[in-house]
Protein backbone atom coordinates (compact mmCIF):
# COMPACT_ATOMS: atom_id res chain seq x y z
CA UNK A 1 0.00 0.00 0.00
CA UNK A 2 1.50 3.39 -0.78
CA UNK A 3 0.84 6.40 1.75
CA UNK A 4 1.18 8.96 -1.20
CA UNK A 5 -1.94 11.51 -1.93
CA UNK A 6 -4.54 9.27 -4.15
CA UNK A 7 -5.62 10.90 -7.21
CA UNK A 8 -9.11 11.68 -8.02
CA UNK A 9 -9.80 8.60 -10.47
CA UNK A 10 -8.25 6.46 -7.78
CA UNK A 11 -10.94 8.32 -5.26
CA UNK A 12 -13.59 7.01 -7.04
CA UNK A 13 -13.06 3.38 -6.00
CA UNK A 14 -12.41 3.33 -2.80
CA UNK A 15 -15.89 1.16 -2.33
CA UNK A 16 -17.55 -1.28 0.45
CA UNK A 17 -17.96 -4.65 -1.36
CA UNK A 18 -19.95 -7.43 0.11
CA UNK A 19 -18.93 -11.14 -0.20
CA UNK A 20 -22.01 -12.75 -2.35
CA UNK A 21 -23.24 -15.94 -3.45
CA UNK A 22 -22.19 -16.36 -7.07
CA UNK A 23 -25.12 -18.14 -9.22
CA UNK A 24 -24.63 -20.73 -12.24
CA UNK A 25 -26.15 -18.86 -15.40
CA UNK A 26 -27.93 -22.10 -16.16
CA UNK A 27 -29.34 -21.39 -12.92
CA UNK A 28 -30.60 -18.00 -13.24
CA UNK A 29 -31.88 -19.16 -16.77
CA UNK A 30 -34.03 -21.82 -15.04
CA UNK A 31 -35.12 -19.79 -12.51
CA UNK A 32 -36.46 -17.47 -14.61
CA UNK A 33 -38.01 -19.63 -16.96
CA UNK A 34 -39.61 -21.36 -13.80
CA UNK A 35 -40.74 -18.44 -12.38
CA UNK A 36 -42.36 -17.50 -15.91
CA UNK A 37 -44.09 -20.79 -16.06
CA UNK A 38 -45.24 -20.68 -12.90
CA UNK A 39 -47.36 -17.34 -13.43
CA UNK A 40 -48.57 -18.55 -17.12
CA UNK A 41 -49.83 -21.52 -15.10
CA UNK A 42 -51.23 -19.83 -12.64
CA UNK A 43 -52.81 -17.85 -14.67
CA UNK A 44 -54.28 -20.06 -17.08
CA UNK A 45 -56.15 -21.87 -13.95
CA UNK A 46 -57.55 -18.44 -12.35
CA UNK A 47 -59.37 -17.60 -16.15
CA UNK A 48 -60.38 -21.52 -15.97
CA UNK A 49 -61.83 -21.21 -13.08
CA UNK A 50 -63.63 -18.22 -13.30
CA UNK A 51 -64.60 -19.13 -16.56
CA UNK A 52 -68.41 -17.72 -16.39
CA UNK A 53 -66.99 -14.26 -15.91
CA UNK A 54 -65.80 -14.05 -19.95
CA UNK A 55 -67.42 -14.15 -23.03
CA UNK A 56 -66.11 -15.11 -26.65
CA UNK A 57 -66.98 -12.69 -28.77
CA UNK A 58 -66.43 -14.45 -31.47
CA UNK A 59 -68.63 -17.08 -30.44
CA UNK A 60 -70.53 -16.18 -27.81
CA UNK A 61 -73.02 -19.42 -26.74
CA UNK A 62 -69.81 -21.47 -26.38
CA UNK A 63 -68.07 -20.69 -23.26
CA UNK A 64 -64.77 -20.45 -22.14
CA UNK A 65 -62.35 -24.02 -22.28
CA UNK A 66 -59.16 -24.77 -21.27
CA UNK A 67 -57.81 -23.78 -24.67
CA UNK A 68 -59.37 -20.38 -24.50
CA UNK A 69 -58.35 -19.86 -21.21
CA UNK A 70 -54.77 -20.33 -22.59
CA UNK A 71 -54.94 -18.82 -25.85
CA UNK A 72 -56.50 -15.54 -23.28
CA UNK A 73 -53.69 -15.82 -20.61
CA UNK A 74 -50.89 -15.80 -23.54
CA UNK A 75 -52.00 -12.55 -25.37
CA UNK A 76 -52.66 -10.69 -22.14
CA UNK A 77 -49.63 -11.57 -20.49
CA UNK A 78 -47.90 -10.08 -23.25
CA UNK A 79 -50.05 -7.37 -23.62
CA UNK A 80 -51.00 -8.31 -27.69
CA UNK A 81 -54.59 -8.03 -26.10
CA UNK A 82 -57.09 -9.05 -29.40
CA UNK A 83 -59.83 -8.49 -27.55
CA UNK A 84 -62.02 -11.47 -28.63
CA UNK A 85 -62.44 -12.88 -25.18
CA UNK A 86 -62.80 -10.62 -22.60
CA UNK A 87 -64.41 -10.22 -18.75
CA UNK A 88 -67.57 -8.97 -18.50
CA UNK A 89 -68.66 -9.80 -14.99
CA UNK A 90 -67.33 -7.34 -12.40
CA UNK A 91 -65.75 -9.52 -10.08
CA UNK A 92 -63.66 -10.93 -13.81
CA UNK A 93 -62.84 -7.03 -14.49
CA UNK A 94 -61.84 -6.38 -10.69
CA UNK A 95 -59.32 -9.75 -10.32
CA UNK A 96 -57.80 -8.55 -14.07
CA UNK A 97 -57.39 -5.41 -12.71
CA UNK A 98 -55.47 -6.45 -9.17
CA UNK A 99 -54.24 -10.08 -10.03
CA UNK A 100 -53.75 -10.66 -13.69
CA UNK A 101 -52.45 -6.84 -14.44
CA UNK A 102 -49.29 -7.11 -12.02
CA UNK A 103 -48.90 -11.17 -13.09
CA UNK A 104 -48.58 -9.64 -16.48
CA UNK A 105 -45.87 -6.91 -15.69
CA UNK A 106 -43.95 -9.38 -13.59
CA UNK A 107 -44.04 -11.83 -16.53
CA UNK A 108 -42.64 -8.45 -18.31
CA UNK A 109 -40.07 -8.26 -16.10
CA UNK A 110 -38.94 -11.92 -16.31
CA UNK A 111 -38.70 -12.04 -20.22
CA UNK A 112 -36.81 -8.44 -20.64
CA UNK A 113 -34.71 -9.67 -17.46
CA UNK A 114 -31.11 -8.20 -18.52
CA UNK A 115 -31.58 -4.72 -17.76
CA UNK A 116 -33.63 -4.80 -14.89
CA UNK A 117 -31.55 -7.44 -13.18
CA UNK A 118 -28.70 -5.31 -13.49
CA UNK A 119 -30.90 -2.12 -12.02
CA UNK A 120 -32.28 -4.88 -8.96
CA UNK A 121 -28.84 -5.85 -7.74
CA UNK A 122 -27.60 -2.36 -7.80
CA UNK A 123 -30.66 -1.83 -5.06
CA UNK A 124 -29.81 -4.72 -3.56
CA UNK A 125 -26.46 -4.53 -3.14
CA UNK A 126 -26.82 -0.68 -1.76
CA UNK A 127 -29.58 -2.37 0.60
CA UNK A 128 -27.26 -4.86 1.98
CA UNK A 129 -24.56 -1.82 2.27
CA UNK A 130 -27.14 -0.12 4.04
CA UNK A 131 -28.22 -2.85 6.78
CA UNK A 132 -24.39 -3.65 7.29
CA UNK A 133 -23.48 -0.60 7.83
CA UNK A 134 -26.33 -0.13 10.54
CA UNK A 135 -25.21 -3.50 12.43
CA UNK A 136 -21.22 -2.55 12.39
CA UNK A 137 -20.22 -2.14 16.10
CA UNK A 138 -17.62 -3.49 18.02
CA UNK A 139 -16.34 -5.57 14.89
CA UNK A 140 -12.48 -5.80 14.03
CA UNK A 141 -11.08 -4.07 10.90
CA UNK A 142 -8.17 -5.98 9.25
CA UNK A 143 -5.56 -3.22 7.62
CA UNK A 144 -4.00 -5.11 4.55
CA UNK A 145 -4.98 -8.93 3.41
CA UNK A 146 -1.79 -10.43 2.58
CA UNK A 147 -0.44 -13.28 4.39
CA UNK A 148 -0.38 -11.97 7.63
CA UNK A 149 -3.94 -10.73 7.71
CA UNK A 150 -5.59 -14.03 6.35
CA UNK A 151 -3.55 -15.91 9.19
CA UNK A 152 -4.55 -12.85 11.54
CA UNK A 153 -9.03 -13.57 10.40
CA UNK A 154 -8.24 -17.28 10.35
CA UNK A 155 -7.37 -17.25 14.09
CA UNK A 156 -9.75 -14.88 14.91
CA UNK A 157 -12.43 -17.08 13.48
CA UNK A 158 -10.95 -19.92 15.57
CA UNK A 159 -11.19 -18.60 18.35
CA UNK A 160 -15.22 -17.42 17.65
CA UNK A 161 -15.31 -14.25 15.91
CA UNK A 162 -17.83 -14.26 13.32
CA UNK A 163 -16.93 -13.46 9.75
CA UNK A 164 -19.68 -10.90 9.63
CA UNK A 165 -17.74 -9.09 12.30
CA UNK A 166 -14.24 -8.63 10.33
CA UNK A 167 -14.08 -5.72 7.98
CA UNK A 168 -10.77 -5.87 5.60
CA UNK A 169 -9.49 -2.67 3.97
CA UNK A 170 -6.91 -3.27 1.28
CA UNK A 171 -6.40 -1.03 -1.95
CA UNK A 172 -5.80 -4.43 -4.62
CA UNK A 173 -8.22 -5.94 -6.46
CA UNK A 174 -6.61 -9.07 -5.71
CA UNK A 175 -7.15 -8.83 -2.39
CA UNK A 176 -10.63 -8.15 -2.60
CA UNK A 177 -11.23 -11.25 -4.47
CA UNK A 178 -9.46 -13.42 -1.69
CA UNK A 179 -11.19 -12.14 0.88
CA UNK A 180 -14.51 -11.82 -0.76
CA UNK A 181 -14.27 -15.81 -1.33
CA UNK A 182 -13.24 -16.33 2.64
CA UNK A 183 -16.53 -14.10 2.97
CA UNK A 184 -15.56 -11.14 4.25
CA UNK A 185 -16.23 -7.51 3.72
CA UNK A 186 -14.30 -5.24 1.81
CA UNK A 187 -13.44 -1.63 2.12
CA UNK A 188 -11.18 -0.99 -1.15
CA UNK A 189 -9.03 2.37 -0.63
CA UNK A 190 -6.20 3.71 0.73
CA UNK A 191 -6.16 2.49 4.51
CA UNK A 192 -4.18 6.35 5.28
CA UNK A 193 -7.00 8.17 4.22
CA UNK A 194 -9.71 9.06 6.93
CA UNK A 195 -12.70 8.91 4.24
CA UNK A 196 -11.52 5.12 3.76
CA UNK A 197 -11.48 4.08 6.99
CA UNK A 198 -14.89 5.82 8.10
CA UNK A 199 -16.22 4.09 5.47
CA UNK A 200 -14.96 0.65 7.08
CA UNK A 201 -16.60 1.86 10.56
CA UNK A 202 -13.02 2.28 12.43
CA UNK A 203 -14.30 4.74 14.92
CA UNK A 204 -17.00 2.29 15.76
CA UNK A 205 -14.47 -0.65 15.91
CA UNK A 206 -13.62 -2.85 18.70
CA UNK A 207 -10.04 -3.84 17.23
CA UNK A 208 -8.02 -2.98 14.25
CA UNK A 209 -5.12 -5.31 13.28
CA UNK A 210 -2.63 -3.29 10.77
CA UNK A 211 -0.78 -5.72 8.73
CA UNK A 212 0.52 -3.91 5.10
CA UNK A 213 3.72 -4.80 3.44
CA UNK A 214 5.45 -0.90 4.56
CA UNK A 215 6.37 0.45 7.94
CA UNK A 216 5.67 3.49 7.17
CA UNK A 217 2.10 3.03 5.30
CA UNK A 218 1.55 1.35 9.25
CA UNK A 219 2.84 4.01 10.93
CA UNK A 220 0.23 6.68 9.07
CA UNK A 221 -2.47 4.23 9.65
CA UNK A 222 -2.17 3.86 13.00
CA UNK A 223 -2.15 7.23 13.60
CA UNK A 224 -5.29 7.81 11.79
CA UNK A 225 -6.84 5.27 13.15
CA UNK A 226 -6.18 6.33 16.68
CA UNK A 227 -7.35 9.61 15.90
CA UNK A 228 -10.68 8.37 14.74
CA UNK A 229 -10.56 5.70 17.54
CA UNK A 230 -8.82 6.73 21.29
CA UNK A 231 -10.29 3.63 22.85
CA UNK A 232 -10.37 0.59 19.90
CA UNK A 233 -6.97 -2.02 20.28
CA UNK A 234 -4.60 -1.28 17.47
CA UNK A 235 -2.15 -3.98 16.77
CA UNK A 236 0.08 -3.44 13.91
CA UNK A 237 2.99 -5.18 12.67
CA UNK A 238 6.33 -3.89 11.74
CA UNK A 239 9.12 -5.69 9.24
CA UNK A 240 12.21 -3.69 11.22
CA UNK A 241 12.72 -3.41 15.20
CA UNK A 242 13.69 0.18 15.06
CA UNK A 243 10.29 1.18 13.82
CA UNK A 244 8.40 -0.65 16.92
CA UNK A 245 8.81 2.53 19.34
CA UNK A 246 7.72 4.81 16.22
CA UNK A 247 4.32 2.43 15.71
CA UNK A 248 4.01 2.18 19.43
CA UNK A 249 4.02 6.12 19.42
CA UNK A 250 1.71 6.34 16.72
CA UNK A 251 -0.69 4.86 19.01
CA UNK A 252 -0.46 1.15 18.46
CA UNK A 253 -1.13 -1.23 21.44
CA UNK A 254 1.00 -4.14 20.46
CA UNK A 255 3.70 -4.20 17.58
CA UNK A 256 4.62 -7.07 16.45
CA UNK A 257 8.12 -7.40 14.77
CA UNK A 258 7.53 -10.14 11.59
CA UNK A 259 11.17 -10.13 10.11
CA UNK A 260 12.88 -10.92 14.02
CA UNK A 261 10.22 -13.13 14.88
CA UNK A 262 11.20 -15.42 11.83
CA UNK A 263 14.52 -14.62 12.62
CA UNK A 264 13.87 -16.01 16.16
CA UNK A 265 11.93 -19.08 14.92
CA UNK A 266 14.50 -20.09 12.16
CA UNK A 267 17.63 -19.56 14.74
CA UNK A 268 15.76 -21.91 17.51
CA UNK A 269 15.06 -24.36 14.32
CA UNK A 270 18.84 -24.25 14.11
CA UNK A 271 20.11 -24.27 17.34
CA UNK A 272 17.28 -26.79 18.65
CA UNK A 273 15.39 -28.59 15.51
CA UNK A 274 12.96 -29.90 18.21
CA UNK A 275 12.18 -26.91 19.69
CA UNK A 276 11.98 -24.94 16.62
CA UNK A 277 9.51 -27.27 15.88
CA UNK A 278 7.00 -26.89 19.29
CA UNK A 279 7.50 -23.10 18.51
CA UNK A 280 5.96 -23.93 14.89
CA UNK A 281 3.01 -25.87 16.26
CA UNK A 282 2.08 -23.20 19.16
CA UNK A 283 2.51 -21.01 16.46
CA UNK A 284 0.05 -23.00 13.82
CA UNK A 285 -3.27 -22.46 14.90
CA UNK A 286 -5.93 -25.45 15.01
CA UNK A 287 -3.30 -28.42 16.12
CA UNK A 288 -1.30 -29.88 18.67
CA UNK A 289 -0.34 -26.97 21.08
CA UNK A 290 -1.97 -23.33 21.50
CA UNK A 291 -1.53 -20.69 23.59
CA UNK A 292 -5.03 -19.15 25.13
CA UNK A 293 -6.03 -16.67 27.20
CA UNK A 294 -9.11 -17.62 29.67
CA UNK A 295 -10.84 -16.40 32.85
CA UNK A 296 -9.82 -17.86 35.98
CA UNK A 297 -12.99 -20.19 37.81
CA UNK A 298 -14.43 -19.61 41.01
CA UNK A 299 -13.05 -23.51 41.76
CA UNK A 300 -9.09 -22.25 40.81
CA UNK A 301 -9.46 -18.46 43.35
CA UNK A 302 -6.82 -19.31 45.87
CA UNK A 303 -5.16 -21.86 44.09
CA UNK A 304 -0.92 -21.51 43.08
CA UNK A 305 -0.84 -21.27 39.19
CA UNK A 306 0.74 -24.11 39.33
CA UNK A 307 -2.03 -26.08 40.69
CA UNK A 308 -4.95 -25.15 37.61
CA UNK A 309 -5.60 -27.86 35.18
CA UNK A 310 -3.83 -26.02 32.59
CA UNK A 311 -0.48 -25.59 32.01
CA UNK A 312 -0.35 -21.66 33.23
CA UNK A 313 2.31 -19.42 31.39
CA UNK A 314 1.72 -16.30 32.75
CA UNK A 315 -1.27 -14.11 34.73
CA UNK A 316 -2.75 -11.23 33.74
CA UNK A 317 -3.71 -9.01 37.00
CA UNK A 318 -4.97 -5.11 36.79
CA UNK A 319 -4.08 -4.99 32.99
CA UNK A 320 -0.27 -6.10 33.69
CA UNK A 321 0.85 -9.17 32.87
CA UNK A 322 2.58 -11.68 35.35
CA UNK A 323 4.92 -14.71 34.73
CA UNK A 324 3.35 -17.79 36.32
CA UNK A 325 6.89 -17.52 38.97
CA UNK A 326 6.43 -14.43 39.88
CA UNK A 327 5.66 -13.91 44.01
CA UNK A 328 3.18 -11.38 42.91
CA UNK A 329 0.62 -13.89 41.37
CA UNK A 330 1.87 -16.71 44.24
CA UNK A 331 -2.05 -16.95 44.49
CA UNK A 332 -4.74 -16.59 41.67
CA UNK A 333 -7.34 -13.76 43.00
CA UNK A 334 -10.57 -13.07 41.80
CA UNK A 335 -10.40 -11.41 38.33
CA UNK A 336 -7.15 -12.47 37.19
CA UNK A 337 -7.12 -13.67 33.76
CA UNK A 338 -4.85 -16.80 32.58
CA UNK A 339 -2.73 -17.31 29.87
CA UNK A 340 -1.84 -21.65 29.18
CA UNK A 341 -0.53 -23.92 26.99
CA UNK A 342 -3.01 -26.11 25.91
CA UNK A 343 -3.99 -28.97 23.31
CA UNK A 344 -5.49 -26.99 20.29
CA UNK A 345 -8.37 -29.36 20.26
CA UNK A 346 -10.37 -30.38 23.07
CA UNK A 347 -9.37 -33.90 24.08
CA UNK A 348 -11.23 -36.14 26.74
CA UNK A 349 -8.51 -36.52 29.51
CA UNK A 350 -7.83 -32.95 28.75
CA UNK A 351 -11.21 -30.75 29.10
CA UNK A 352 -11.22 -27.06 28.86
CA UNK A 353 -11.74 -25.21 31.74
CA UNK A 354 -14.61 -22.98 31.80
CA UNK A 355 -16.17 -24.13 28.30
CA UNK A 356 -18.52 -26.30 30.49
CA UNK A 357 -21.09 -23.91 32.06
CA UNK A 358 -18.31 -23.45 35.14
CA UNK A 359 -18.68 -20.10 36.75
CA UNK A 360 -15.89 -17.80 36.16
CA UNK A 361 -14.34 -15.53 39.04
CA UNK A 362 -14.88 -12.33 37.00
CA UNK A 363 -18.94 -13.14 37.01
CA UNK A 364 -19.27 -13.95 40.60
Amino acid sequence: MSSSTPSPQRRGRDLISLPERVRSPWYELVRRLALALFILVGTVLLVYLDRDGYVDNADPGSGISVVDSIYYTTVTLSTTGYGDIAPVAPHARLINAFVITPARIAFLVLLIGTTLEVLASQGREAFRISRWRNSMSHHVVVIGYGTKGRSAVETLVGNGTERGQIVVVDPSPLAMQEAHSDDLAVITGDATRREVLGRAGVADAEQVIITTDRDDTNVLATLTVRQLNPDAWIVAAVREQENAPLMRQSGADSVITSSEAVGRLLGLSTVSPMLGSVMEDLLTYGEGLEVAERDLLVSEVGRQPQQVPDQVIAVVRDEKVYRYFDPVVTQLARGDRLIVVRPARELPWAPRPGTHGEESSAEE
